[in-house]
Parts: C-alpha cells; structure tokens; sequence
C-alpha cells in the first residue's frame, strides 16, 4: 500500500508529508482548498503527463515522492522489478520519484534507479488504481471490456490465453512472410538483386569463426613486440651469467650438498631444493630459446591491418562481429533460396498457416467458452452490487460476437473470423435502468450518475483480481444524496477491505465511513496561497462532517446528526467483520 508520500513546489503546495493507514482514508475539505491537486500529484508519481504549470511559482522544480510497502512476495511488483532491472527487495519497499522542472523537463527514479516515463508509469500501473468522475469515460471504450472480463477470470484464463498468443504470434508473422513473397514481383526481382550481392561480398572475404578475435590478439602482440622482447630478455638475464640467479642458487645447492652428509633433514631439504633448481634451470632455457624465436615481421603486422579493416567495413554492414556476419550470411541464403524457389515456398507457408489457423483457433474457442462461462457470473455478480446501490430495476449482460473476418482467414463453422491478440471475441457490456426495455450500450443509456455507480459495482468486483495496492476514488459520489449517497459509502468501504482506498470526497456518509479522516485546508500568508493537511480525530471529524452536512453555520443539531453517522458506520463496519 501507499504508506507515505511527500510533496515539494507543487501547484499551491509548498511542502507536505502524509502518512496513510491501511482501509479507508477520506481526504475532504472546502471547494478549491487543494483535495485534488493530491491527487494530480499521485496520477504523475505513477507515470501522468506532466507540465511546469504543476511547479509552484517562483520554485525551480517539484517534486513528489512516495514509499509503497508490498506484504504479497506474489506481487507482480517484484517481475515488473526484475523485468526493468529495479532492485527491489525482499521487505517489498517501492519508492517512485518524480521531478518536474521549472523548464519542463521529467525525471523519473524507482527505488533510486533513473528510469523513462513509461517504465515509471509500468510500476505506477501495477501499484495504483485512479478512479475519478470523469474515469467513468472508459466504460464506454469498447475494447476495454474484453479487458475488464479476462481480468474477471484471470486464473483459469492465464493459460489458455499464453498458449494462444504464442500460435497467434506465429501465424501472424508466416502470414506476413506470405505477403512479403507475394505481393510484389518488381519488389522481389530488386530484393534479390541485393541479396545476392551481399552474399556474393560475405563469401569473397572468406572469413573465419573468430577470425577478428584472433587478428586483434596478434596485432597487439605486434604492435608490442620490443616491450615484449625487452622483458623476457631481462628475466633471461636475471637468471643466467656470472653472479646472476642460478649462479647464486648453485652456489645454495652445493651448501646444502655439504650439509646432507652429516644431517638427514638437510638431505630431504637438498633434494626438495634441487627439483626446484632444476625446474627453474630448464625454464631459463626455454627463456633463451623463445628469445631465439622471436622475429617481428612487419609485412605480417601490414597484412593483419589490412585483413581487419576489411572485416571491420563488413563489420559495418552485417554485424558487430564475424559471427554475426556469418549468420546473417546464412540468411540471406536461406531469403535468396525463398524468392528463387517462391512458388514452392508459397505453396508451403500456405500449408503451415493453415495449420497454425487451425491451432490457434481452438484455443481461441476455448477462450470464448471460457468467457460466455465468466459472463454469466459476473453479470450475476453485477446485478447484485447494483440492487446495493440502489439500481435495483437495472440490468446488465455482457454480449460476447465473433469478430467476422474476410476471404482467407480461418473459419469457424464455415464462417471467416478475424482473429486478434485476444482471440476472435468482441466483448460489450450492456445495460437498462428501465424494466421493459432491452439491454443497450452502457454509453447509450446509463446517466452521469448511474455511470458513477455502475463503475463502483465494477469496482468492488473486479479490485480483488487487479492485483493493485491502492485504489484512489476522486469524487465519484459527485451528484448523489440520501439513501444513495450512503449506498456508495458502504461500497466504497467494502472495496476498502481488500485494498488500501483513498477517497476525496464531499458526502458526509463517505466521510462517516473513514477508517482515517484526513482535512485539507487552504491557507493565505502575505500573497502566497498554499494548501495544509491534518488527521482529524472524532471530535474534529464530527464538526467536518457537520459542515459537510449544513455548508454553513454548524449547530448541535448538525453535530449530533455527524456523530449519529459515524455510529451507524461503526455499527456498518463491525457487521461486515
């Protein structure tokens, strides 16, 4: 979960640090006072478009940063971590940090490691959920629906849907290659022509595995053959001559000689000293006879420039080095072989595509079963949460069609269907609010309000198996009152449940219904403006709550309602356990 989260020179925010707590935290506070602009500094910790209108005037940059504390060693956290490089470890510490300059300039860190926007967005993704009244809007995107319903049924479809990608994947990629030869003969006759020649360059250099390698190795030596000569040269001469070192060990060889026929250890310590004597006797010759064999030959040094700045040209066209020249060299064999034989090698891609349309296409049924299977339930499980929130007279369904393909493309019951990356299904949620009239699009029907709630009904269902941390709710509640209003608090807190949720909010019920109530306030010094946050106890949070309630002067009676909400909150929550 979000744990901690600090705020430097960020629009009307001159500096401030929050701690959340697990369930439930209400961020509330006057119109203008500075709720959302928390929120705008989460949506760019988690990867949001940025602008120097979010640095506070007069500042040179700001920055956000947050600490997110992960329990779950499971989490998709840790491969998104090993994925990008990111050290995260075992105590599931995660800090995003975010800089925007005065100049406009990004700088995004994950655990301290310099990353792009969208690697700080993966991570941000993965840890956090935004929901705001206008996040409604995706509802309506069709293609996000196919989304929403895997999500639903994740664990069974994991498989199926990894197996499917892999044949999907192939195919497209031998279709591909079937265009490539097919379509364009001119284009074909002019790659050919290329091919060849860059074969016909490859196999005149003659190269050999390594080659580079070794040519480097003995240049150098070349290059460096009078440093080499001088040395060994110098220890030759350490060794041998008058007064040099194996004069000086004869000379210890024989004491111990003398020493051996009076002593038995002196003996042992003659004999160990000889070996070494002798070995160190022949090595010196072999000092000697490799100097006698050294000869610098500067045509060869000549010949081995020449030889490595030819590979060194090919280098620059064909690979970073001779075995990959080699290997590109083998396919353009293999391409050249294609085009010259193109008819035969049509014939047989034909072949292959059409059994690799026939494997992917029974797994993608599978999937679709596997989705009219989910739909049932989850619109089972939906009609349940919107007779929660009052839309008791509503009904949903998801509608699952085949994509219909074209001439060539596999067929499902004599029927072409065009298959996708998530298989053949076009998946629309669709609803009434109003008994007797038939199931429509959700943008065709529902009204701003029933968007809010519709997508609180979703939300409760499916943040089980988003795997997110936090869920951030940013006045979804806008517009709602009464028995309504208080519907969607308790669904709010019973998201709260299996996940941390921050919610701004301006409906007392909400606020009633915090496990931790936090007030924001506005503040005006001279001619700064900047925005201050405190964690309100009971008797603060019920004079909050009062002037949510009234919007004006507090009284005991707005108190007494205040506190009377909190009960039944208490009372709602303990039930819930």
């Amino acid at each position: 979960m979000l744990t901690e989260l600090s705020i430097k020179d960020f629009a009307i925010i001159d500096e401030i640090s929050i701690t959340f707590n697990e369930g439930l935290t209400v961020l509330t506070g006057e119109t203008g006072a500075g709720k959302s602009i928390i929120i705008d500094a989460v949506q760019l910790l988690t990867g949001g478009r940025g602008s120097v209108e979010f640095v506070r005037y007069g500042a040179k940059k700001a920055d956000i940063e947050g600490l997110f504390i992960i329990d779950d060693l499971h989490h998709p956290i840790f491969e998104k971590g090993r994925h990008f490089g990111v050290d995260i470890n075992e105590d599931g510490m995660i800090v995003l940090h975010r800089t925007i300059t005065a100049n406009g300039k990004s700088i995004c860190r994950v655990n301290g490691k310099l990353v792009t926007l969208a690697i700080l967005k993966e991570f941000g993704k993965t840890l956090i959920d935004i929901h705001s009244q206008h996040e409604t809007q995706s509802l309506m995107e069709v293609d996000r629906h196919i989304e929403l319903l895997d999500l639903y049924v994740r664990d069974e479809l994991e498989q199926v849907k990894s197996d499917y990608l892999r044949l999907f994947e192939k195919f497209q990629a031998l279709r591909k290659r079937y265009r490539e030869l097919s379509e364009n003969e001119q284009e074909m006759v002019q790659r050919l022509d290329l091919l060849e020649f860059q074969l016909k360059e490859i196999q005149e250099a003659e190269l050999s595995p390594l080659e580079d390698e070794t040519l480097s190795e003995e240049r150098d030596k070349l290059n460096n053959y009078e440093k080499i000569y001088q040395g060994i040269h110098d220890a030759y001469n350490a060794l041998y001559g008058e007064q040099k070192g194996l004069d000086w060990l004869s000379l210890a060889l024989n004491g111990l000689e003398s020493a051996s026929e009076y002593d038995e250890e002196a003996a042992s310590k003659k004999e160990e000293f000889s070996n070494h004597y002798y070995v160190l006797e022949e090595f010196t010759f072999d000092l000697r006879n490799f100097l006698d064999s050294m000869e610098f030959d500067p045509e060869r040094l000549n010949v081995i420039e020449s030889r490595l700045n030819e590979i060194n040209r090919l280098k620059k066209k064909y690979g970073q080095t001779v075995t990959e020249i080699l290997e590109y060299a083998a396919e353009v064999e293999d391409e050249i072989d294609q085009i010259t034989n193109r008819e035969s090698h049509l014939s047989k891609l034909q072949n292959q595509i059409a059994e690799l349309g026939e494997d992917a296409l029974l797994e993608a049924r599978h999937m679709h079963d596997i989705r009219k299977k989910a739909a049932e339930t989850l619109s089972d499980s939906i009609h349940k949460e919107l007779k929660d929130l009052y839309l008791e007279k509503a009904a949903f369904g998801v509608d699952i069609q085949m994509r219909r393909g074209k001439e060539g493309d596999p067929q499902l019951e004599g029927i072409p269907v065009s298959m996708q990356a998530n298989g053949f299904d076009l998946v629309k949620f669709l609803i009434t609010t109003n008994p007797g009239e038939p199931l429509k699009e959700i943008n065709k029907v529902a009204s701003g309000g029933e968007l809010s709630r519709i997508m609180l009904a979703l939300k409760k269902i499916f943040s089980k198996h988003q795997g997110v941390t936090s869920v951030i709710f940013d006045e979804v509640d806008t517009g709602v009152s009464g028995r309504v209003a208080q519907a969607i608090a308790e669904k709010i807190h019973g998201i709260a449940t299996g996940s941390q949720v921050l919610c701004i909010s301006h409906l007392p019920q909400v606020a009633s219904m915090a496990d931790t109530h936090l007030l924001i306030e506005k503040h005006v010094s001279g001619e700064r403006t900047s925005t201050s946050m405190v964690e309100l106890d009971t008797e603060s949070s019920v004079e909050e709550i009062s002037r949510m309630i009234t919007g004006a002067e507090m009284t005991e009676t707005t108190k007494e309602h205040a506190r009377e909400l909190i009960k039944l909150a208490e009372k709602f929550k303990k039930d819930q356990e």
